[in-house]
């Protein structure tokens, strides 16, 4: 998947982010609103955020060296790690801890039309980010729900904008309902009820995508679609006879790492099997373009007679 959809979306989310921000802080400053506070240090996190995706994108970019020879594709990773993070500490927990403390010391919102006014603004500013990262994700989400595109995607950026951005409309709303309860009962205590809602979406925002990065960090492999293509690609030719062995690994968001052991006919010559292996990769290069870094082990397949052979008697079928 290229960086350059994620990038749009990121563009779009900083540039909404940053003019929400300032926004919302002026509302603040002349109606008190706790949740137009919660909402300004939220969209400044968020704006935050989105400079580091950018950032982790420029960095996966460095040339493979002696010290990383797989190359730095999985900074992206770690800086949408970093995000989650953001999200849970700037955002959640300060939007908690002022929500509480207005709950607790109440008073009425001044300039009640202000607010109410940046909020719906801001609405509309976040409905046109999120409405750019869903149009970016279209364009390799496929068949897969939101959630499972989500859950899959090995590139970051634009589950974690998406994430944002359904977060910070979720929590838009909550403000809203929160100001205008406030300043119809005169009660400060809906302004802190809303806040401890936005606190709480963030922190839940925060933990689904810190799970999800550490998946990633931790390495994940090729879904079943992909493995099925790399296991047809393989066996397409008549020199193989079968796959002993395959394991996968994403080294960053576009870069796939393949690892197979095949068998090949006893009587091959060397000149043969070197053939046999170019051309094993040139065919899983074709069926699946990211797969960048490829290892072929050639062998000579033997039936195991003990049922608990160890996994080098394991045959795998592009069919099963």
């Amino acid at each position: 998947m290229s960086t350059s959809g994620g990038n749009t979306a990121i563009f779009a989310a900083l540039g909404a982010n940053l003019g929400i921000a300032v926004i919302k802080f002026v509302a603040f400053v002349f109606s008190g609103s706790s949740s137009m506070l919660a909402e300004s240090v939220h969209s400044l996190a968020d704006s935050g955020n989105q400079l580091l995706l950018l950032l982790g994108g420029r960095k996966a970019r460095k040339e493979a060296d002696v010290e990383h020879p797989f190359g730095y594709g999985r900074e992206r990773y770690v800086y949408a790690f970093v995000v989650s993070i953001i999200l849970f500490s700037v955002g959640g927990v300060f939007s908690l801890y002022e929500g509480i403390e207005k709950v607790g010391h109440p008073h009425p919102i001044e300039t009640p039309w202000l607010p109410i006014a940046v909020l719906v603004a801001a609405m509309i500013l976040e409905g046109f980010s999120l409405r750019t990262a869903m149009k970016e994700s279209n364009h390799t989400r496929g068949g897969q729900s939101w959630v499972q595109f989500i859950r899959r995607a090995k590139a970051p950026e634009l589950p974690v904008v998406l994430l944002e951005d359904v977060a910070a409309l979720i929590g838009l709303a909550l403000a809203f309902i929160g100001v205008v309860l406030s300043v119809v009962t005169g009660n400060g205590v809906f302004d802190g009820i809303g806040t401890i809602g936005i606190g709480v979406l963030l922190i839940l925002v925060a933990i689904v995508l810190g799970i999800e990065t550490k998946s990633l960090l931790v390495g994940e492999g090729a879904g079943p679609a992909d493995i099925a293509a790399i296991l047809t690609a393989i066996e397409a030719g008549d020199e193989v006879e079968r796959v002993i062995h395959m394991k996968t690994l994403y080294l960053g968001p576009d870069e796939l790492m393949v690892a197979a052991k095949i068998t090949l006919p006893a009587s091959a010559h060397l000149d043969d099997v070197a053939t046999t292996i170019n051309s094993v990769e040139a065919r899983i290069r074709a069926a699946l373009p990211i797969a960048r870094v490829i290892y072929i082990e050639p062998d000579v397949y033997v039936a195991p007679v003990d049922p608990a052979t160890p996994t080098e008697a394991i045959v795998i079928k592009a069919s099963d």
